[in-house]
């Protein structure tokens, strides 16, 4: 195999690592998220034998609801982990409009739901999806640094003589 000829800029790393903040969300999902969080009851309005009765098989239909929504997102976090890795690391436009999309689509919609209930996690998935954002941030200083590097004047000529 062979390496990439582009090293890893910070866009290509801050993406990386949103990916990886995805991926542990969908694992978090799978595996340790209970099937209703006090915020859940609270924003439902459920009463306290509300919950008792209809709890056992509510519960046991989320743990599958909740399994499902972290394999997506553990498939998400390790496809952006990906892109960063390759296309996005070489700035094919491509990578970029998929990485946005796939950005928005996943951690931005995540997070604007949490602020819009209320959640006791919207802050942290604010700032997870700061990192998203903050990769995109970033190409394009690299973006603007490259070009005004490609149009400044080259002040040598070839043999490295002032012109």
């Amino acid at each position: 195999m062979t390496s990439l000829a582009k090293p890893w800029s910070p866009s290509s790393i801050l993406l990386a690592l949103g990916g990886a903040i995805v991926a542990g969300i969908g694992v978090y999902f799978i595996f340790l998220r209970p099937s209703l969080l006090a915020e859940d009851i609270r924003y439902i309005g459920l009463s306290a034998a509300e919950v008792a009765e209809t709890g056992p098989r509510l519960g046991a239909w989320l743990t599958q609801v909740f399994r499902v929504l972290g394999g997506y997102a553990l498939a998400t976090g390790f496809l952006t982990l990906a892109l960063a890795a390759t296309s996005f690391r070489e700035r094919r436009p491509i990578a970029v409009v998929g990485a946005f999309i796939g950005g928005a689509a996943s951690i931005g919609l995540m997070t604007v739901v949490n602020f819009a209930i209320g959640s006791d996690f919207k802050w942290l998935l604010f700032g997870c999806a700061s990192v998203w954002a903050l990769s995109f941030v970033a190409f394009w200083a690299e973006a603007a640094v490259a070009r005004s590097g490609a149009h400044s004047p080259n002040l040598t000529n070839h043999k490295g003589s002032e012109t």
